[in-house]
């Protein structure tokens, strides 16, 4: 048995190329929307795709199973489980699985184990490789059952819009989770996302387990009441960003085929003046860069792991994109992290270097950095301070006489705020402010300070 791991760091989630040797025959589960990969490892491998499935209507990227078996001639997999709007829309276009439903892949057999919770739909895949053994070897869990944590069950509730939805899922949940104790210990758990994750709570940075390292470890296998266990997988959850509800959308109606990309146009910094007020401009140079010199009216979101995320919380599938970039290498990487969730519109780039014209450092932000031990002078002088942290990490501990608007939700929750209002924003540690000083500039606000050491310097000097 050949088995390939593929995981994409901005959205923490992994896929999986399982293959018999013997057979030459491979599946595909849980594959992204870049196919590429997975291509590229069934001919190093000598291996045909013969299957592509998925565990689940995935809510934080788009699907690469319908364009994956179409290039391949695979047969698509997906799960029947689901009911009414809950379920896939493209079943004739697809084999339905069920549980019991076998796989088989010369030498690898693949039972199908229906786990509903995370969603009404989830699949798991046991997997064995009976040239070996009749025990099987590993889960591929999905988003049932993370290292360290369980799927959330409240998805389809808060991004979907699926009213009352969150208690069933938790006590679905619950009961598929009762059907691991007829797993031997040393079962391997592949599991379908990391830790950063908004697919759960609490999940652990190892790549891989075993059924009894978390039966040990993992806080839900050592919950043993159902009402306790449905309390504690809904509390504290993280708010998911927006574009979830879309996706769910889109991966449930079946996602549009890319197909080969062309490159993408490069624009003069003429031409990227024109785009400005119509479009997103995202320049993808990291902060202190940004900060020193920059266009006014761009967003600022640096090309590192938490570039997806939130993209996803502030730019809309609905706007058009235009990328500045060091290289157009660096802008078709950006890209591809934008089409992964569903940000098509990505319509042209341009290097950094042809964009310095419009370039000026008589506004630049840099001006305007200051350390977190200002933050009472300047809530004194009458500015305004801004938390932009998450809900939990206010809740255990702020300025006093900050507001607190979530980096995600901040271009809704300030939009009413006179533009003249001087303001001082700050998070944990300078990442997510420096990105918020750039929204606060699109969206008009002309005085802006960037504490950009953030609650850990304000908490380590009190």
């Amino acid at each position: 048995m050949l088995v390939r791991r593929f995981y994409d760091d901005r959205l923490a989630q992994a896929s999986y190329l399982i293959a018999c040797q013997d057979s030459h025959q491979a599946i595909v589960i849980d594959p992204a929307r870049d196919i590429t990969p997975y291509l590229a490892a069934a001919k190093s491998e000598n291996v045909r795709i013969a299957y592509v499935t998925e565990t689940h209507i995935h809510a934080d990227f788009v699907s690469g199973s319908r364009e994956l078996a179409q290039r391949t001639g695979a047969e698509l997999l997906l799960s029947g489980a689901g009911e009414g709007s809950y379920g896939h829309r493209i079943a004739s276009q697809a084999r339905m699985l069920h549980d019991g439903d076998r796989i088989s892949l010369g030498g690898v057999r693949i039972d199908v184990w229906h786990t509903p919770g995370h969603t009404p739909e989830h699949i798991a895949f046991l997997v064995t490789d009976v040239t070996v053994s009749e025990e099987p070897v590993a889960l591929v869990s999905g988003d049932f059952l993370f290292v360290g944590d369980v799927g959330r069950p409240d998805l389809l509730e808060k991004a979907a819009g699926v009213a009352n939805t969150a208690t069933i899922g938790a006590r679905a949940l619950w009961q598929s989770l009762q059907r691991l104790g007829s797993l031997p210990e040393h079962l391997q758990i592949w599991p379908g996302h990391g830790a950063g994750s908004s697919c759960g709570k609490a999940l652990g940075a190892l790549p891989t387990s075993t059924l009894g390292y978390e039966r040990r470890t993992n806080w839900a296998l050592g919950v043993h009441d159902e009402n306790t266990f449905v309390r504690s997988v809904l509390a504290d959850q993280p708010d998911p960003p927006p574009y979830f509800g879309t996706m769910k959308r889109v991966n449930r109606d079946g996602p549009e085929i890319v197909g080969e990309l062309a490159a993408l146009p490069e624009l003069t910094a003429d031409q990227l003046a024109l785009e400005l007020p119509r479009s997103v401009v995202i320049d993808l140079r990291p902060a202190k860069a940004y900060a020193e010199t920059h266009i006014p009216g761009t967003l600022n979101l640096a090309f590192n792991k938490a570039f997806t995320k939130w993209a996803g919380w502030l730019v809309s599938n609905d706007q058009d994109v235009f990328l500045i970039a060091e290289n157009p290498a660096m802008a078709e990487e950006a890209r591809r992290a934008l089409l992964a969730i569903g940000l098509d519109r990505v319509r042209g780039m341009t290097t950094t270097a042809a964009a310095a014209a419009l370039m000026r450092g008589g506004t630049a932000l840099a001006s305007r950095r200051m350390s977190m031990k200002h933050v009472a002078e300047l809530a004194a002088a009458g500015r305004h301070i801004i938390d932009v942290r998450d809900d939990h990490e206010w809740a255990d501990g702020h300025v006093p006489g900050a507001e607190h608007h979530s980096l995600g939700r901040v271009q809704e929750s300030l939009r009413n705020l006179d533009r003249a209002t001087p303001v001082a924003v700050h998070c944990q540690g300078g990442g997510r402010s420096a990105i918020a000083a750039s929204v606060l500039e699109r969206m008009g606000f002309k005085d802006i300070v960037d504490l950009s050491d953030g609650w850990s310097a304000f908490e380590g000097n009190r």
